[in-house]
């Protein structure tokens, strides 16, 4: 028994030290757009979410071990978020979160090899952290907003023609962006963001 053991584990040490041996090291360029979505511990009655579009540019680069399927990617973007809380109540004032952040995504991706097509096309699935660090200072004195941003996003794409990457993936907001005490009812307000991003990158 012993002695299948150490060949299963000399056989996975030598797939682990080829696949490192090949990896791959590939930079690029990444763009896409995002939804935010606002969601309150609190006060929910009293304010509509109101979502819009923002933006998201900067680099990538992908670290991949292709035979395994595993790769990681790091990403450095500039992102723009939007989103507005309009009150229902005339004597509150309607908070808009809308911001810019220096993005910094790392994901844990898994790519699925297709048989014939796979030099065309490479579907995968992707998890990870991402932290926003926000660039702008606050705008009102009565909400405050964190400096970093977390989420942990889970997504899909596709790579066409080991160049071309598409994404889709949606960030479970992880922290407090904001904070503000209401006027009609005292309790402080705790503010979290959830987001839908869709992204293209080229890989060179």
């Amino acid at each position: 028994m012993k002695s299948y053991k150490k060949i299963i584990l000399t056989l996975l040490v030598a797939i682990c030290t080829m696949g490192v041996a090949n990896a791959q090291f590939r930079f690029g360029v990444k763009a896409g757009l995002n939804i935010n979505s606002l969601h309150l511990n609190s006060l929910q009655e009293n304010f509509d979410k109101d979502n819009h579009c923002g933006y998201t540019l900067g680099v990538m680069t992908e670290f991949q071990v292709p035979i395994i399927g595993l790769a990681f990617d790091l990403s450095a973007m500039y992102t723009r978020m939007n989103s507005d809380l309009d009150s229902t109540v005339p004597s509150e004032e309607d908070v808009a979160y809308n911001k810019n952040f220096l993005e910094i995504p790392l994901n844990l991706k898994y790519k699925i090899g297709l048989p014939i097509v796979g030099s065309i096309i490479t579907p995968y699935i992707f998890t990870g952290p991402s932290f926003a660090i926000k660039l702008d200072k606050n705008s009102l004195d009565a909400i405050k907003t964190k400096t970093c941003q977390v989420a942990w996003n889970l997504g899909v794409g596709v790579e066409l023609v080991k160049h071309l990457q598409i994404s889709g993936s949606y960030g479970f907001g992880m922290n407090n962006v904001a904070e503000f005490t209401g006027l009609v009812n005292t309790e402080k307000v705790k503010v979290k963001n959830n987001y839908w991003t869709v992204t293209a990158a080229w890989l060179f």
